[in-house]
């Protein structure tokens, strides 16, 4: 009888790495990529953290995470891309079409950015603050 797939689950967090706080693992996240995804995750991580003072970095599934009553989105980063995954990016207007992956599923939507790729970071911080708002039940003003 074959073997049953064996389903894949994100690295957990190193042992060397517990205990450690969040904004010090990004850091470390940001530093070790030592090329243009580094630069990328850093000003993504810039413009996340300032549209809103409720957001915090967490570091969850091996990856930065921020938060405001909920996930706002996850900044992964793979060999062509830096990744933005939205929670909730299916329930959010993106006027300025900013969604370019994961356009199928019910919930979640995402941002990669490849290498010499701009983002309007005042789009991207429109769409932080409506998943903020969004997590937090109303319009934030």
């Amino acid at each position: 009888m074959p073997a049953k797939p064996t389903k894949s689950f994100p690295k957990s967090t190193p042992p060397s790495d517990i205990g450690k706080s969040p904004a010090h693992l990004i850091d470390a996240r940001i530093l070790e990529l030592a090329d243009w995804r580094g630069e990328a995750l850093s000003h993504l991580r810039s413009v996340i953290r300032k549209a809103h003072p409720s957001i915090v970095e967490e570091w969850k599934w091996n990856v930065p995470v921020w938060s405001s009553q909920g996930v706002i989105c996850t900044g992964e980063t793979y060999k062509k891309v830096v990744k933005l995954t939205f929670a909730k990016g299916a329930s959010l207007a993106d006027p300025d079409k900013l969604f370019n992956s994961s356009l199928e599923g019910n919930v979640r939507r995402a941002i990669d950015i490849a290498e010499g790729a701009e983002l309007d970071s005042l789009a991207l911080r429109a769409l932080v603050l409506e998943a903020v708002a969004l997590n937090h039940g109303k319009a934030l003003g």
